[in-house]
């Protein structure tokens, strides 16, 4: 046990509010809605107009746990953004939106592992609060892919969507500490499985590549399936058994939304039943590592979730990478 523990003090999120539906793909593509929802589960998406940067979003989204919190911007002691698509590559997108809140001079800083930033951006909060560096951190997780999708790619244009989700994590006593268990994981071998191929130091950017369409989003779907499912099971039994705890004892299952088959697929695995994994992607499609805290958000707003509720938070994407989380809800 450490020196504290770490309990979730408010979640909030935030959607662009421009609708992106399968049918505006169906005058772009050779689809159709029955298509896209038989294989992914999405029906819409949100996009985030020219002008709205990642940090708007966020800001938005930070707000809104703040509000839930019942807490002053100045109560936050540091600033995680969990992001791909960041405002610039420098500075942090974090940096901007702890001075849109006003808190300029406060630690902040990015994180970038995709689709996993808040399995990997949660443990890092906790860990702040539970060995007494801070009081409070808050993770936002937040991403406009629409600015970064191949628009001519079919199997990648009609998957992501705009959104943000900000968590607040808190210092509680050691005997009250929420966070159960963790376990984290990744594979840099081949990049190219889910990558942006120019714009970095391997590529740089340059009219060639903008040409090629290769500063935006590249991915091999199918041996992401596989990969996906397996690292998501193989880790929430892991923590599941370091929690001592067994699938019956998980209320909600909180995964990434990337798709809906993979959710499905792993939820079978875990014993874990419908009613009791949290999916929402039917509304906002595959939005990286702002979709767990979004969906936790939108529970929170239904609810659904009690005092003593047990979570099993469990993603996986780019680098490629994965993790799982058993968490527990203090009211």
């Amino acid at each position: 046990m450490g020196l504290y523990g770490a309990r979730i003090a408010g979640v909030g999120h935030y959607a662009p509010e421009r609708i992106v539906s399968n049918a505006d793909f169906e005058k772009m593509f050779d689809t159709s809605d029955e298509w896209i929802v038989s294989r992914t589960g999405m029906k819409e998406r949100r996009y985030s107009p020219d002008d709205v940067a990642s940090s708007d979003l966020a800001t938005r989204a930070a707000k809104h746990a703040l509000e839930r919190a019942g807490l002053a911007a100045d109560e936050i002691d540091c600033f995680i953004v969990a992001t791909v698509t960041p405002d610039y590559l420098f500075p942090a997108t974090a940096c901007i939106v702890a001075s849109n809140l006003k808190q300029a001079g406060k630690p902040a800083f990015d994180i970038e592992i995709a689709c996993s930033g808040f399995i990997y951006g949660l443990p890092i909060a906790a860990s702040f609060v539970r060995s007494g560096v801070f009081h409070r951190v808050m993770i936002i997780g937040v991403e406009t892919l629409s600015k970064i999708i191949n628009m001519e790619d079919r199997g990648s244009a009609i998957l992501f969507g705009d959104g943000a989700g900000a968590t607040i994590v808190e210092r509680v006593a050691a005997a009250d500490d929420c966070f159960l268990a963790c376990e984290l994981g990744a594979d840099g071998s081949n990049p190219k499985l889910l990558y942006q191929p120019a714009g970095g130091s391997r590529e740089p950017s340059s009219i060639a590549a903008i040409e090629q369409r290769r500063d935006k989003v590249h991915m091999e779907g199918r041996e992401i399936f596989k990969v996906a499912v397996n690292r998501m099971v193989e880790t929430a039994k892991v923590v599941l058994e370091r929690a001592q705890l067994t699938p019956a004892d998980v209320k909600w299952l909180i995964p990434h939304q990337a798709n809906l088959r993979i959710i499905e697929a792993a939820a079978k695995r875990l014993h874990v039943e419908r009613d009791r994994t949290v999916i929402n992607i039917e509304k906002y499609g595959n939005t990286s590592s702002a979709s767990i805290p979004m969906a936790l958000s939108e529970l929170i707003g239904r609810g659904s979730l009690h005092d003593g509720d047990v979570i099993l938070f469990t993603g996986f994407g780019g680098g490629l990478s994965w993790g799982s989380i058993v968490w527990r809800w203090a009211a």
